[in-house]
């Protein structure tokens, strides 16, 4: 049992209603809606605050019984991208208050804020309403500065001093694994104390082994085909062009390949992505291999099983990422993954047993990497049954519970703390 009777969560730059794989939602969204779904089955009610992007959003919305989301109106509905949003941070604040105000004093027991955009207006909210405030980054500018992509833009001061402000307000910080916790501590001086890591989970009974064949033929796909499968956000920071280059480079060591492989890439344009969102159908063509690569737009939860089912293995080469659901929804289907060695990958992947981590992002080395993963069956089918007992290791349930083992020690920190001022 819990003392918690209702919290708040902030999502000021994506809402979990909207749809993982394009623009700025992805594996946060997924995060917030099965965790807030399951903190409620627990018997503690949740508010999600999150800016309308649409006049659709001006009312709030039920995700799940007891889950209410509530659209702040803070800019212009379209066209303002993540960078964009710090401008209108005091409008945001100012709806998140006004809507705390008209609430009995006390209303909400701990705000869980998620990326550093939120973390700023917790960081208000927390000392206006005299709660706790537990964050989770999901990415930090830091990290993300220190691993680009070529050509790609840095993260702003900005966002580095914003990070640095909620890393020291907040009470707890949420880390998805040990490497993102010594990042926290090592890059942005917080305070171990305040550090707890809970990793991600994975849906379990949607994401679950399939007929391959059956999901070949819903896809339309060669049941020989090599199906190199990519999803995630079409960024430089996702590396999904180091995939299509590998591939060239492996159809040039073996060109009687040509005619069996198939790279399915998954997701829409974001970030700095949208500054070219064709890139990657030019770079395909440009390398001879517009027969070979195959474009999907971001897919619900069904068809994204299916695609995992149909992968022969799923590729996330990222250059950051804080932990990759994509790679733990791949494995729990039974797709064996390679991933690049990067942030959360070498927990969401287990090396040897669920799938092949990678040291560096040179695209002839990744084809021979891949090229020596799916040629050899022995390989493919131990990796495949590992991938299926490790992503077992992992739940939504196991997630929130630690979660709100995080919220009750925040309260009790809090409340500590306030009696011995």
């Amino acid at each position: 049992m819990t003392s918690l009777e209702r919290i708040a969560i902030l999502s000021v730059h994506t809402s979990p209603l909207h749809q993982p794989g394009t623009g700025d939602s992805g594996g946060m969204n997924v995060y917030i809606a099965e965790t807030a779904k399951r903190i409620a089955a627990r018997g503690i009610e949740v508010e999600i605050f999150t800016r309308a992007t649409s006049p659709d959003d001006l009312d709030n919305t039920s995700l799940a019984d007891g889950v209410l989301v509530r659209h702040i109106s803070a800019g212009p509905f379209e066209g303002l991208r993540k960078e964009d949003l710090p401008a209108q941070l005091c409008a945001v604040t100012a709806g998140v208050l006004r809507a705390e105000a008209a609430k009995p004093e006390g209303f909400y027991d701990l705000l869980h804020s998620h990326y550093w955009l939120s973390g700023q207006v917790g960081w208000i909210a927390q000392e206006r309403w005299h709660v706790p405030l537990v964050h989770t980054m999901h990415t930090m500018a830091r990290v993300k500065n220190l691993q680009l992509a070529d050509g790609d833009s840095p993260e702003p001061a900005i966002r580095e001093i914003g990070e640095e402000q909620v890393v020291q307000a907040a009470d707890r910080l949420v880390a998805n694994t040990q490497a993102e916790a010594l990042e926290l501590i090592n890059l942005y001086g917080a305070q171990p104390e305040r550090v707890r890591v809970v990793h991600p989970g994975v849906d379990l009974e949607s994401f679950a082994p399939g007929d391959s064949g059956i999901a070949r033929d819903a896809l339309g796909i060669h049941h020989d085909a090599i199906v190199l499968l990519f999803v995630g956000r079409i960024q430089p920071l996702k590396a999904p062009d180091v995939l299509i280059k590998a591939a060239a480079e492996l159809l040039h060591d073996h060109p009687d390949l040509r005619s069996r492989l198939l790279v399915v890439i998954c997701g829409g344009p974001s970030g700095s992505g949208l500054e070219q969102p064709d890139a990657l159908i030019t770079l395909a063509h440009e390398l001879g291999l517009t027969e070979n690569v195959r474009f999907e737009p971001p897919a619900n939860r069904s068809r994204l099983v299916t695609l995992f089912r149909a992968a022969t293995v799923c590729v996330v080469p990222s250059h950051s990422e804080s932990f990759g659901l994509v790679a733990l929804e791949a494995q729990a289907c039974g797709t064996p993954v390679v991933a690049a060695r990067v942030g959360g990958l070498p927990t969401a992947v287990r090396e040897s047993v669920s799938g092949v981590l990678v040291d560096r992002h040179d695209p002839q080395h990744w084809g021979k990497v891949l090229f020596n993963t799916f040629m050899d069956e022995a390989l493919l089918s131990t990796l495949s049954h590992g991938a299926v007992e490790h992503a077992r290791s992992f739940s939504w349930n196991a997630t929130t519970d630690a979660l709100i083992e995080v919220y009750e020690e925040a309260v009790a920190s809090s409340t500590a703390r306030s009696t011995r001022s």
